[in-house]
């Protein structure tokens, strides 16, 4: 199992590398001109062409990437171009921003994809139809459609939650989860449905099972079967569902931020895609990136502690 560990964690780490250098390629290979953007379309050629070898965006790319990849194992993510300000340093608050959204988002999606799940396969049916309509129309309409409605409805109409701004935990733990209500629900709605629906039809599968009416008809208790058997046995499907709701929701996070201006990461990954800061870009990529991969390895993980035969997988 500990060999197995190393193996699933080194491999971890190699595709996120592979990651950060394709990402870091694919931005050099645009037309982007970070000297331009800093000093202005009207700067003069010279000036702009100065600005570039003072960035080192006129050497060659693979030079620039062997300067970035030092600099980044060191611990230095570089300078963003249009503020002059350390990369780290403009990450620091958004960062919790974002985390609090996205962490917040996937608490409830667990939490309420399990309990949906386990109504709509014991026989709730209205349970069932509901997990099953919810997952639909979340499919249908993304994320920041679902924020605009909550907005309109919550916010300006009824006046229940407030329509924009974050309250950070530290300042107000009451005041951060009231700001944190309207987005969350965006964010996690579409996960909920999808990993209950999941969920629902791996634990009927399993309440199917041969072995669990053997163990029925024995006279093992309903609840019995369930906790200590059937949730073990249906769990792998349902947490691959987790670690996809998870990617979906980083990428709803984004836009979600803007529609209630919250100064999360998502907001400075966009503003610095339109203006081509590639520090600021290639920091998002490692860190959204890692992130992505944490939650899959311990998707992983966790799918060979429940169900030891997927090891061999």
């Amino acid at each position: 199992m500990k060999a197995l560990l190393i193996k699933r964690g080194c491999s971890a780490v190699v595709l996120w590398g592979a990651v950060a250098t394709a990402a870091f390629f694919l931005t050099g290979l645009g037309d982007s001109d970070p000297g331009r953007s800093i000093l202005g379309p009207s700067a003069p050629a010279a000036a702009v062409a100065e600005m570039n070898h003072e960035l080192g965006v006129d050497r060659p790319l693979p030079a620039q990437y062997a300067d970035w990849a030092r600099a980044t194992l060191r611990g230095d993510l570089g300078v963003s171009y249009l503020d002059g300000r350390p990369v780290a340093e403009g990450l620091g608050g958004r960062l919790s921003v974002t985390m609090s959204l996205v962490g917040l988002s996937f608490l409830v999606v667990v939490g309420a994809s399990l309990l949906l799940a386990v109504l709509a396969a014991t026989g709730r049916a209205g349970v069932d139809r509901a997990v099953q309509l919810l997952s639909l129309v979340s499919h249908a309409v993304p994320a920041y459609l679902i924020a605009l409605l909550l907005l309109a409805v919550f916010a300006v109409q009824f006046q229940i939650f407030p329509a924009f701004g974050y309250v950070p935990f530290t300042d107000s733990p009451g005041g951060w989860l009231v700001s944190m209500t309207l987005p969350v629900t965006a964010v996690a709605l579409g996960g909920v449905a999808g990993a209950a629906l999941q969920g629902r039809g791996a634990l009927i599968d399993v309440l199917d099972a041969d072995y669990i009416r053997t163990l029925r008809s024995r006279g093992v208790p309903s609840r019995s079967l369930l906790l200590r058997h059937a949730l073990r046995n249906a769990a792998p499907p349902w947490l691959t569902s987790l670690s996809l709701a998870f990617v979906a929701m980083l990428g709803g996070a984004f836009m979600v931020e803007k529609v209630f201006a919250l100064q999360g990461i998502g907001t400075l990954a966009v503003d610095a895609t339109i203006s081509g800061d590639r520090p600021v870009i290639m920091a998002l990529v490692l860190l959204t990136g890692g992130m992505v991969i944490l939650v899959n390895l311990l998707t992983d993980l966790a799918q060979m502690w429940l169900v030891p035969k997927a090891r061999a997988a």
